[in-house]
């Protein structure tokens, strides 16, 4: 006897919200942890030795000086989430920024090195001065690493082919020749977002590619 065919389930509607970063509990739990004993080392290494120069009193003057602004940070990192509503961007921490990607006033593509790591972000300003959200598309150490999810991509890119005003098309082909490379299973170091985080030039913490970059290299894409 055969076993019946399972039965076609529709496809259900996509999520009205979609995670581009922060969205796992435990992992920013995790980072939370690791942050506070890193900050704890760093600020008792300093306090310690002016303990030794200068007493008691100024060491403990100095690890707290040194703490709270890494403290600060610790805590920003690990509150902080990024999620695409339709076509905008939200990042929420202890406030929350709202900027429309069809509407903002300028994209920068953004490569960052820390210790090896390099990550791949749009840095998305709205019309509003001082208002802006990174988005991080990719982070890769050595010849690995992890990338936004495909329907993140694919969101992004619908919203971005939008945007008149800050060339948002072509970072929209971006992502559209980045979802077509994973499609065809292309090795990691094949990928758009692998190659561009390849060419930025070491020795920089933050390497912000002009306009006339970018659209030189997306006209190199498939």
């Amino acid at each position: 006897m055969t076993e019946p065919e399972p039965a076609q389930r529709e496809p259900g509607p996509e999520p009205d919200r979609i995670p581009l970063y922060g969205d796992d509990a435990a992992l920013r739990r995790k980072r939370m942890v690791s942050g506070l004993v890193g900050v704890v080392l760093f600020a008792a290494a300093f306090g310690g030795i002016a303990g030794l120069i200068g007493g008691q009193v100024t060491g403990l003057v100095v690890a707290g000086i040194i703490a709270l602004p890494l403290l600060y940070l610790v805590s920003y990192n690990a509150r902080r989430q990024v999620w695409l509503e339709g076509k905008t961007v939200v990042v929420r921490n202890w406030g929350s920024r709202r900027i429309d990607l069809v509407t903002a006033g300028r994209i920068d593509l953004l490569v960052s090195d820390v210790r090896g790591t390099r990550t791949v972000s749009l840095l998305v300003n709205a019309a509003e001065r001082g208002k802006a959200i990174k988005i991080d598309l990719a982070v890769y150490a050595g010849t690995g690493g992890r990338e936004l999810g495909i329907l993140a991509l694919r969101r992004l890119a619908d919203a971005l082919l939008n945007n008149i005003d800050a060339n948002g098309v072509v970072f929209s082909e971006l992502l559209v020749a980045q979802l077509r490379s994973e499609a065809r299973g292309d090795a990691a170091a094949d990928r758009p977002l692998y190659r561009l985080a390849s060419a930025a030039p070491s020795g920089k913490l933050v390497q912000r590619f002009t306009m006339d970059a970018v659209n030189r290299f997306v006209a190199t894409l498939e």
